[in-house]
C-alpha cells in the first residue's frame, strides 16, 4: 500500500493505492480523517489505465521519438525567441501542478527563455481572494487554520461556495455549526444550511456592505477587537452610510430580517468563520467584495483568534502551493513580488543568475491568452496542466487566439481539446505515477508519493521541462525531492516560506504548515493568532462600494447566466470525462431554469435549450428547478460551452475574469 493523496480538489484527501490500483481512504489525514472520499476520489485509479491516454509525443498528430519532438520544439522556441525577442514565447501553467513543477515551470520561463510571459489558471480560481487577503492581512493563506477548527465554531457563514459537490468531505466539518450559505441557486450546500441567502447574481458586495451596515447599526461591532488589532475602521463606517438595508434589498433581492438574522448569528456566536468561494471571487468586483466579507468579518472581531476568523475555500488541488513558486505572472518562489528588488536578488542567487537578467511582471492569464499571436504578442505558447479552449472566459475567442500562433506546445495525458490544436503534445505522468508536494487549503504542505510506474513512453512535466532547458544551454534537475530542496532555498525568507520542511517531517508529521522558517520550526497552522503579516501587525479595514455587474440584463439579453461545478466533474472535465462511472452519473452538460421562466419560454424538462451571450451560444438540455432564481439560468462548465458565454471583463486588481455573471438570452431551440 503506498500512501498519497487524491488528485482533484484542494482538499487533497488522504487516500492508499494497493493491489490493482485499489483505492482506500486515509484516517490520518485531517481532511478526511472520517475515512470519507467522494466519488471522483474513489474512481481515481481509473484515471491511469484510461484507454484514451497518450503514450507517445505527437508532431503535427503523429507518433514521433522523445528527442524528436524536443529537438523540433527548442529549435522553433530559439527561431521564434531569435525574430520576435523572449517575450515571443509565453507559458501558462495549472493549479493541479505539484509545487516543484510550479516552482521550475516559472524557473524554466524566467531563466532558460528569459519572458516575463508567463501565468496560470490559478488566476482564474483564487486570485481575488488572495488580492483582498494581502490588503488586508499583509498576507494570502486561503484558510489560515486547520479545517478541523471548523467542527468547533457555532457558525460558519459560506459565501458562494458549493461544497458538497465540490469537495464532499468538507461537509463534515460543517456538522457541528449552523450553516448561513449565499447563493442564488439553492444548491446541496444551502439545502443542508440554516440559513440561505439567495442574492441576485453579481450583487454579493451590496449584501456584505448591508450586512456590515446592520452591524454597525445594531451595535455588534467588538470595538475592543477593532481598537487593538485592525486601522480604518472609522473610513468603512463612513463609505457605508449609503448602504442601508432596505437599498441593499432592493438590490440583492435579500429581505431585511434575513441579513439581520445572519449578522445576528455571528456576532452573538462563541467561535464563528467567515468563507468565500467562487460564487463570490470570481467577478470584475470580486477582490472588493472579498474585502467587504473580510471587513465584516473583522467588525465581529473573527480573525485572527483561535476558532474563528475569515477563511477561503481553494478550488484546485494546488490552487494555494501553485501561486507561491513562481508560475504567477507578477510572482517569484516565497510568494514574493517579481518587482521587488530584494526578492529578485535572493531568488536570483539560487538560481545563479544576475537579478538584472530576470523579466519582470508579464501579463495575467486571460491578457496573456487574448495577446496570443497578436502584434507585439506571443507567438509561441507552452502549456502545462490547463485546457483553456474549455476553462477559460469567451472561450471561442481564446481557441481562435490559440490557433493563430506559431507553435503550441502542450502536456497533456489525454488529447483535450487544446491539446487537438497542439503542434506537439508530450504525454505526460498522471499523480500516482510520480512523487511531488502540494499545498492544500489549509496551507499544509502534504506529499505524493509515487505508487505505481507510468506507462512505457511516459515522462514527467520535469522531464519536458529540463529536456527543453537543456536544448537551450540550461541544466535543470528532474527529481522532485532535489527540485524541492532548492525551493526551500529560494523561499526562504518569503512569506510562503518553505525552508524548514522536508519530505521526511512531511511523512513523519503527515502535512507541515507553512510559514515553517527552519528545520527546528513546528510549522504555523494559525498564523494570525498573535499579529499580522502587515508592517504595524494589525489587519486593515478598506473602504469599498458596490457596482453593477459588468454586464446587465436588458431587453435583448434579459436572464442572468452563472456557471458551476457538478458532483461528478472536475474543472474542466479533461480527466472525469474519461471515467465511465462518473460520465454515467452526470452525460452532458444542461441549462437548469425556473418552472417560471421555462413556462415563459415554453420550455419543457429535457427540450434542447440555445442560450445566447454576446460573445457567442451554447446548447444544453433544459433542467426544471425552483432551485434556480426566475431572473438567472445555471451552466455547468466541465463541458464545451458554458464558457464561449461568460464575460472576460476583468477584476482591476487580481485581474480575475468575471465568471459567475453575464447577461444572456435563453431559447427553446427549434
Amino acid at each position: 500500500m503506498t500512501k498519497t493523496h487524491c488528485p482533484y480538489c484542494a482538499l487533497q484527501c488522504g487516500m492508499e493505492i494497493g493491489p490493482g490500483l485499489a483505492i482506500s481512504p486515509r484516517t490520518d489525514i485531517p481532511a478526511n480523517s472520517s475515512g470519507a472520499l467522494c466519488q471522483k476520489g474513489w474512481t481515481a485509479g481509473e484515471l491511469l489505465t484510461n484507454g484514451e491516454r497518450l503514450t507517445a509525443p505527437l508532431l503535427h498528430g503523429e507518433p514521433v521519438e522523445w528527442d524528436v519532438a524536443l529537438d523540433y520544439v527548442a529549435e522553433r522556441l530559439a527561431a521564434i525567441r531569435a525574430e520576435h525577442g523572449p517575450d515571443g514565447v509565453a507559458v501558462f501553467g495549472g493549479g493541479g501542478l505539484t509545487n516543484e513543477k510550479a516552482y521550475q515551470l516559472g524557473k524554466f520561463a524566467r531563466v532558460a527563455l528569459g519572458t516575463s510571459q508567463i501565468d496560470y489558471n490559478g488566476r482564474f480560481c483564487m486570485s481575488s481572494a488572495a488580492a483582498a487577503s494581502i490588503r488586508a492581512f499583509g498576507m494570502d493563506r486561503g484558510m489560515p487554520f486547520p479545517i478541523t477548527d471548523l467542527a468547533e465554531a457555532d457558525v460558519v457563514l459560506l459565501a458562494g461556495g458549493n461544497v458538497a459537490e465540490t469537495m464532499p468531505p468538507f461537509v463534515r466539518h460543517l456538522s457541528g455549526p449552523r450553516v448561513i450559505v449565499i447563493d442564488p441557486r439553492r444548491t446541496q450546500t444551502a439545502k443542508l444550511a440554516w440559513l440561505h441567502l439567495q442574492p441576485t447574481p453579481g450583487t454579493d458586495l451590496a449584501l456584505a456592505l448591508g450586512m456590515l451596515h446592520l452591524a454597525i447599526a445594531d451595535e455588534l461591532v467588538d470595538e475592543a477587537y477593532v481598537a487593538e488589532r485592525t486601522t480604518g475602521f472609522e473610513e468603512v463606517r463612513t463609505a457605508l452610510a449609503s448602504w442601508w438595508p432596505e437599498r441593499v434589498e432592493r438590490i440583492t433581492g435579500v429581505p431585511v430580517y434575513r441579513m439581520r438574522q445572519a449578522v445576528r448569528a455571528l456576532a452573538a456566536a462563541g467561535n464563528a468563520y467567515i468563507l468565500t468561494g467562487r460564487g463570490a471571487e470570481q467577478h470584475a468586483k470580486g477582490t472588493d467584495t472579498v474585502t467587504a466579507f473580510i471587513n465584516l468579518a473583522l467588525a465581529l472581531g473573527l480573525p485572527g483568534r483561535h476558532g474563528s476568523g475569515y477563511g477561503c475555500v481553494t478550488g484546485q488541488g494546488n490552487g494555494q502551493g501553485g501561486r507561491e513558486h513562481g508560475q504567477k505572472a507578477d510572482q517569484l518562489p516565497g510568494y514574493r513580488k517579481i518587482d521587488d528588488p530584494a526578492a529578485r536578488e535572493h531568488v536570483a542567487g539560487v538560481w545563479g543568475v544576475r537579478p538584472e537578467d530576470l523579466p519582470g511582471p508579464g501579463r495575467s492569464a486571460y491578457e496573456l491568452l487574448d495577446a496570443l499571436g497578436t502584434p507585439g504578442g506571443p507567438r509561441a505558447l507552452l502549456l502545462f496542466g490547463s485546457n483553456p479552449v474549455i476553462s477559460a472566459p469567451a472561450s471561442e475567442h481564446v481557441a481562435e487566439r490559440i490557433a493563430s500562433l506559431d507553435l503550441l506546445v502542450t502536456c497533456d495525458f489525454v488529447m483535450s481539446e487544446t491539446a487537438a490544436l497542439a503542434d506537439v503534445v508530450f504525454p505526460v505522468t498522471q499523480w500516482a505515477e510520480e512523487s511531488g508536494t502540494m499545498t492544500n487549503l489549509e496551507g499544509r504542505v502534504l506529499l505524493r508519493s509515487q505508487a505505481v510506474a507510468p506507462p512505457e513512453g511516459v515522462r514527467s512535466d520535469l522531464d519536458v521541462i529540463a529536456g527543453l532547458a537543456e536544448r537551450l544551454g540550461h541544466r535543470f534537475d528532474t527529481e522532485p525531492v532535489k527540485i524541492f530542496d532548492e525551493l526551500r532555498r529560494a523561499s526562504k525568507g518569503g512569506l510562503a516560506d518553505y525552508s524548514g520542511i522536508t519530505y521526511e517531517r512531511i511523512a513523519a508529521e503527515k502535512g507541515v504548515f507553512w510559514p515553517c522558517p527552519e528545520p527546528g520550526h513546528p510549522g504555523t497552522p494559525r498564523p494570525f493568532l498573535d499579529s499580522f503579516a502587515t508592517p504595524d501587525g494589525r489587519a486593515r479595514f478598506v473602504p469599498v462600494q458596490h457596482r453593477p455587474a459588468a454586464e446587465e440584463t436588458d431587453e435583448d439579453y434579459p436572464v442572468h447566466l452563472s456557471t458551476g461545478r457538478v458532483l461528478a466533474h472536475y474543472q474542466s472535465g479533461a480527466q472525469t470525462r474519461r471515467i465511465a462511472p462518473l460520465v454515467q452519473a452526470a452525460p452532458e452538460p444542461y441549462v437548469e431554469l425556473h418552472p417560471d421562466l421555462a413556462e415563459q419560454l415554453d420550455i419543457s424538462p429535457g427540450d434542447v435549450v440555445r442560450v445566447s451571450s454576446r460573445r457567442g451560444e451554447a446548447k444544453a438540455v433544459a433542467r426544471i428547478s425552483d432551485a434556480i432564481r426566475r431572473d438567472t439560468v445555471f451552466m455547468p462548465f466541465h463541458w464545451e460551452g458554458a464558457n464561449r458565454l461568460t464575460n472576460p471583463a476583468l477584476d482591476p486588481t487580481s485581474r480575475m475574469p468575471e465568471f459567475k455573471v453575464c447577461a444572456v438570452r435563453v431559447e427553446r431551440d427549434s
